[in-house]
């Protein structure tokens, strides 16, 4: 079997002895499931069946229904924490316990996300954690424990970039952290600036880092919204990010990589009569300055063909970008013996969709 191409490499074959120890972890792991449930159904909910639950997600961490369990142990030793004095809203010793008790599970998880990164009932429960801080602690202490969640999840991006786990979990913390600014009266609640800086850092470290294009593009309305920015200052702003990513893929034009061509392709979808007002860079853009753009972008990338004759890429933008310029102005922006030689290149690159590009052969050619 593969994986993405790469053959998987068989493991040595197991031995008398080694599949004696696997039988006996087995039973193991059999004897301490039938424990847990056993208790738990007995509502033992205590600090030993804690540890067991440790064990088992250790083991394997897809058992979410052991994830459950957790949450039941954990929820009614904080209702012992609360119901410990009658009025809690000024004993700091019970958000102390309380505090205990969800940092230290927080740090419990840390070593599964580092081995299981794409687990998603860690991260849901990480996230469950951090609900139940925000339902019984403090906004303060809340807000420390998120943004401790920012310096987590910027590690592990570090170390694995485009982890999409990752970069969901981070888009939730900074929500959180915004809406906990806000509550606390900040002036400077969001975030925005500080994230597009981030995904600029990420991208320039790795320009296949899907994830951070991803993040760009949806941050960008909301940033220049939040800036407050003019006609000019857009359009210096549009001409900055096509020249980012016009940089990154003359780097390696030949490339398969998808990432940078699909912000390229959100770029360009500025110049759409279609595209909703709300997302666009430059919404009051004229047809004339629409169709000096595209034919700009046209140009660019047949001098990138040259040399890329087997990119599929480029000839499926410049159909796209063709269409456009059609749709703005009733004409072709090359001649049709052009956009045939594209589509038929296409047909012999990406015979995978070969009935869409024979419909779309159909459609541009008289």
């Amino acid at each position: 079997m593969s994986s993405h191409g790469v053959p998987r490499a068989s493991g040595p074959k197991p031995t008398a002895q080694g599949r004696e120890k696997e039988l006996q972890r087995i039973q193991e792991y059999r004897s301490l499931v039938a424990t847990v449930n056993r208790e738990i159904h007995q509502r033992h909910y205590t600090k030993e069946l804690l540890g067991m639950t440790t064990r088992l997600l250790e083991l394997n961490p897809e058992y979410y229904t052991i994830w459950n369990y957790r949450r039941l142990l954990l929820r009614s030793f904080f209702e012992g924490a609360i119901s410990s004095t009658p009025d809690t809203s000024t004993n700091s010793t019970d958000h102390g316990t309380v505090q205990q008790y969800i940092t230290d599970d927080l740090a419990f998880l840390l070593p599964l996300l580092r081995k299981f990164p794409k687990c998603y009932w860690i991260w849901n429960y990480r996230l469950w954690l951090l609900a139940e801080a925000a339902r019984l602690l403090p906004s303060s202490l809340v807000y420390q424990l998120w943004q401790k969640e920012l310096g987590l999840v910027g590690k592990m991006l570090t170390l694995d970039s485009r982890n999409f786990h990752g970069w969901g979990y981070r888009r939730q913390v900074v929500s959180a952290l915004e809406e906990l600014s806000v509550a606390m009266g900040s002036a400077s609640a969001s975030m925005t600036e500080h994230e597009f800086a981030y995904t600029t850092k990420m991208i320039e470290s790795n320009l296949s880092n899907f994830s951070a294009w991803h993040r760009r593009s949806k941050l960008i309305p909301r940033l220049l919204s939040e800036r407050n920015a003019s006609h000019a200052e857009r359009r210096e702003f549009l001409d900055k990010e096509l020249e980012l990513v016009q940089r990154a893929l003359w780097a390696d034009p030949d490339s398969k990589d998808q990432s940078l061509w699909f912000y390229h392709q959100y770029l360009l979808s500025n110049f759409k009569p279609s595209s909703p007002h709300a997302d666009v860079i430059i919404p009051n853009l004229s047809d004339a300055d629409k169709l000096a753009y595209l034919q700009a972008q046209i140009e660019d990338l047949l001098e990138m063909l040259d040399g890329a004759e087997t990119c599929k890429w480029i000839y499926q933008r410049l159909l796209e970008m063709s269409l456009m310029s059609k749709s703005l102005n009733d004409q072709w922006p090359v001649a049709s013996s052009d956009l045939e030689i594209w589509v038929d290149k296409l047909l012999e690159l990406d015979p995978l969709r070969k009935g869409r590009w024979q419909d779309l052969k159909k459609q541009i050619l008289p």
